[in-house]
């Protein structure tokens, strides 16, 4: 694997459940959060931590099918970008397609080319290292987001 390729992996890593020096990921944001505080809304409008998290794995879903050039419309819910989540729905379930939607852009960075990494993803203007480096970029925000969240819910 080339050193570039090592690099994003590890970015990908740090930002969703490994280990790093920022502070809290996105999966440690809701790890053993209960169903009742990811459904608390901070107000009229505004979404909740779960949704927050189907909306991240939407985007690693979005991010990866850009890279492969996978067809739209194989997300495994209904819709785009934010889903609304209330009780009734399944939270771990939901926590385990985020997990999930993550192996899968993992694996898919990894078995890029990396000669490809700053060439354009077909279709766009948009760098496969800048898509990827903005996943990142992506959970750590929402991870900072839900961490609020949960201080306002407290």
């Amino acid at each position: 694997m080339s050193h570039d390729l090592a690099i994003l992996l590890d970015l990908l890593d740090q930002a969703y459940d490994h280990r790093s020096w920022h502070g809290t990921n996105l999966r440690g944001s809701v790890l053993g959060l209960p169903e009742s505080e990811a459904l608390w809304r901070p107000g009229k409008g505004r979404h909740n931590i779960w949704e927050i998290v189907v909306h991240a794995a939407y985007w690693k879903y979005a991010v990866r099918r850009r890279l492969t050039g996978e067809k739209r419309g194989t997300f495994p819910l209904k819709g785009s970008n934010w889903f609304v989540r209330s009780k009734g729905d399944d939270w771990k379930g939901d926590i385990g397609l985020l997990g999930e939607e993550h192996r899968r852009l993992r694996a898919a960075v990894a078995g890029l080319d990396p000669e490809r990494l700053d060439r354009p993803v077909p279709g766009s203007r948009l760098t496969h290292r800048f898509l990827i480096t903005g996943a990142a970029s992506h959970d750590l925000y929402h991870a900072g987001q839900i961490q609020l969240i949960k201080r306002l819910q407290r």
